[in-house]
């Protein structure tokens, strides 16, 4: 009985955020906004560095309510495909090829905690359930101090009928 000896630490990360890059490069909207993402094991953390025209109220200035909105939707459907790749990757399977599909919001719920600054953002979703048709994902973001949320949201989703 011989085993197949274990790929080097470095073949299973370069193969493990070529498909990170893949998903989140899928979302032509993540893109505009410059999101991406930060991976230590199967934990993302999403970024979305300041840009000038992130701001919605030059007055204060503050970050627009739908580009924190779409950040945290970004944050959620990336962190469920994240996971089901995960679980396929692990086993052993094959990246899909061609088109990736994405989980389809079916509701998103937005809590305004506080005034998004002109300063990075970061993100991190919680999957609170995942089955074969239905997840439901809370996210929160931060710009400072992680213990202080400016934004947080809930979403259901329905998942792609063949995983992602």
């Amino acid at each position: 009985m011989s085993r197949k000896p274990p790929e080097p630490v470095q073949v299973v990360k370069e193969r493990r955020d070529a498909a990170l890059a893949r998903l989140a490069g899928s979302i032509p909207y993540a893109r505009l906004l410059g999101v991406h993402f930060d991976r230590r094991g199967d934990e993302l953390t999403a970024v979305m560095p300041f840009d000038e025209q992130l701001i919605g109220n030059p007055m204060l200035p503050a970050l627009h309510g739908g580009a924190s909105a779409a950040f945290l939707e970004i944050s959620a459907i990336v962190q469920l495909s994240w996971l089901t790749l995960w679980e396929g990757m692990e086993s052993g399977a094959p990246m899909p090829e061609g088109r990736i599909r994405l989980p389809k919001t079916i509701d998103f719920t937005i809590d305004y905690l506080r005034t998004g600054l002109p300063r990075d953002a970061y993100a991190r979703a919680r999957v609170n359930r995942s089955g074969r048709r239905y997840a439901s994902v809370h996210v929160e973001a931060w710009q400072d101090n992680h213990a202080r949320p400016f934004v947080q949201a809930t979403g259901h989703f329905l998942m792609p009928p063949d995983g992602v």
